[in-house]
């Protein structure tokens, strides 16, 4: 290394990018490449959340409707056919409950458990959980299993 070859380490020199409004002779002075008037122009301008430039925004035009019902209860659904393909591949063997449901994923440990009756059972199961729907309940007990209510 001599003094024709010097050159800063690599990652020490940045690119630090245009300086704007500082006078006429740098060539980007005056508006300071914000264009001419208007409130994007002005320092301290931020743009309020879903505003269309004075136009009624989507928001304010479209009607309200409905309601959330503040005591409704929400499961988390599982199908027969689901249970069946875990005992096709060994991942539960008689019994199924709510922390094996919870230990495969297939909910959450805060969550209530429905048994739904999509798909068919061959296993003879004993299904614990929160609810059964009707065809659930049948399509177990005709497997020879039993459906627990928590």
């Amino acid at each position: 290394m001599d003094l024709s070859n010097l050159k800063p380490a690599e990652g020490s020199v940045k690119n630090q990018g245009k300086r704007v409004g500082r006078g006429q002779g740098s060539g980007k002075g005056g508006t300071a490449t914000r264009g001419h008037k208007g409130a994007k122009s002005r320092s301290g301008y931020s743009k309020k959340l879903g505003f269309e430039g004075g136009q009624m925004p989507l928001q304010r035009r479209v009607p309200k409707y409905g309601f959330k019902n503040i005591n409704r209860v929400e499961y988390q659904g599982v199908n027969i056919d689901t249970l069946q393909q875990l005992v096709d591949d060994k991942k539960v063997k008689g019994t199924v409950d709510f922390e094996t449901l919870v230990s495969l994923g297939l909910a959450g440990k805060n969550e209530l458990v429905k048994i739904l009756g999509r798909g068919e059972l061959k296993a003879k199961l004993t299904v614990t959980a929160h609810k059964f729907t009707a065809t659930a309940k049948a399509a177990i007990e005709a497997a020879g299993g039993e459906a627990v209510t928590l």
